[in-house]
């Protein structure tokens, strides 16, 4: 759920594109599917496509590691400017609605969230609204966002936890926030970093595989993930940073097939590989193992 304001390579021209969407937590894929979940493993441990086993080189100091997370955090931010709530590709309000639209994500792309939203936006403007919603009139609302089922309960049980408990007003603490239904750890960081401006670092399958190839984390625990990278950075830049490493990760340090050759990360990261026929970046970081 970022917008992008430049790309991230040395080569590639500027330009704006649909980016991660910040999948919801508690809803279940169908029978077969492969969720995000599942793909991180494949591309976040092990040797993949493009890089080592992820994780901090053996011999990299605590000190050296973060003079590279910041230098790392310095360059994100030059090639994809603003602040959370500008790089954030979900059109929306106020925190309600950013929400809800975070809810609809989940399986679905940005473009597809923000042409059923404002239709979801009208008809139920508030969380009483929403409260008091037929499931089959939702769920018709948002078939085309897929599991249209489990995210509608998700929507409703979560507008009444909203408007019961907390006055009709989204919470701002992520322990209130985790509590109503449907909302993870994840969500809630996004609520907290993009509607709030408050410190929250999301993290993905992007910002999991990312950390990873970067050295920035052994963990494979988003939560643990999370703990790391917060570690490194500071907190009013954690929603920020979040959002640019989904932005590369889409652009240029796909899950598959990284774009090493053209990564501007790629003397700072442990995990790059050299195109054919070139030189690998002479980093002074240990390639990890």
């Amino acid at each position: 759920m970022a917008k992008a304001k430049s790309v991230a390579t040395r080569a590639a021209p500027a330009h704006k594109t649909g980016v991660s969407t910040m999948h919801q937590e508690g809803i279940k894929p169908a029978a077969g599917s492969k969720p995000d979940a599942v793909v991180k493993e494949k591309a976040a441990g092990g040797r993949t496509a493009g890089g080592s086993a992820g994780g901090p080189t053996r011999r990299e100091s605590k000190a050296a590691r973060a003079a590279r997370a910041a230098e790392i955090v310095e360059r994100l931010a030059s090639a994809y400017p603003g602040v959370a709530t500008e790089l954030c590709a979900l059109v929306h309000g106020d925190p309600f609605e950013l929400l809800v639209a975070t809810i609809l994500s989940a399986q679905c792309t940005d473009e597809r969230v923000n042409l059923v939203a404002p239709s979801v936006f009208a008809r139920y403007p508030t969380p009483e609204d929403l409260a008091g919603a037929e499931p089959g009139e939702l769920e018709d609302l948002i078939r085309s966002t897929g599991f249209f089922r489990a995210k509608a309960q998700s929507l409703i049980g979560m507008a009444r936890a909203v408007s019961e408990r907390f006055g009709g007003e989204i919470p701002r603490a992520l322990e209130d926030l985790v509590t109503l239904p449907g909302v993870g750890r994840k969500t809630g960081n996004v609520v907290r970093s993009v509607a709030f401006s408050l410190p929250g670092l999301p993290v993905d399958t992007h910002v999991l595989r990312l950390s990873r190839r970067l050295g920035l984390t052994s963990e494979t625990d988003p939560v643990k993930v999370e703990s790391d990278l917060c570690a490194l950075v500071a907190e009013e830049a954690w929603g920020a940073l979040s959002l640019r490493l989904i932005l590369h990760g889409r652009q240029v340090c796909v899950a598959r097939s990284p774009r090493c050759g053209i990564c501007i990360l790629a003397d700072r990261c442990p995990s790059a590989q050299p195109a054919a026929g070139t030189p690998a970046p002479r980093s002074g970081v240990p390639k990890a193992r």
